[in-house]
């Protein structure tokens, strides 16, 4: 199961590293990773998406929580956040095919942002799952490129 973890950290040098080799050093895999400064410019939050079973994501935030730099550690529950991934996608388009991407992308409210004589590409941000979606509809057209960012993430409500 994916879990997904949001990290407040002081925004220093380094910090990256200490967190991707604590995931590291207990064989621990990242699914996704973003990082940004919050409305606090110290302080960074780090989008961790992670697949294993509750005890691994247990392990893991008791380890986040013994860094220095780690301001606060959050596991965020199912349905009670919001998530979001940002994905470029550049897919083989000849002639024929363009309309049929374009409707694609309509369909999927994906936004055409460079158009050459056998490329389209577009930009799309959704969740995860719609996002694999737009993915399944493209494959069969090729794809020259894709790019995702991980995954951001905020709780739903006033928390």
């Amino acid at each position: 199961m994916k879990h997904t973890l949001s990290v407040l950290v002081e925004n220093q040098p380094g910090i990256l590293s200490k967190v991707a080799g604590l995931f590291s050093r207990r064989g621990f895999n990242i699914d996704s990773l973003a990082v940004g400064v919050t409305e606090d410019p110290t302080v960074s939050r780090m989008t961790i998406v992670v697949d294993g079973d509750e005890h691994m994501v247990e392990q893991v935030e008791k380890q986040l929580n013994k860094l220095i730099q780690v301001i606060k550690v959050r596991v965020l529950e199912p349905g009670r956040f919001i998530s979001r991934e940002l994905s470029l996608v550049k897919v083989s388009c000849r002639t024929g095919d363009r309309g049929d991407v374009m409707k694609i992308a309509e369909l999927m409210q994906a936004r055409i942002v460079d158009v050459t004589t056998s490329t389209l590409t577009l930009q799309f941000c959704d969740t995860d799952e719609r996002t694999e979606t737009l993915l399944d509809l493209l494959r069969p057209y090729g794809f020259k490129e894709v790019v995702r960012a991980g995954a951001i993430a905020v709780e739903k409500g006033c928390h």
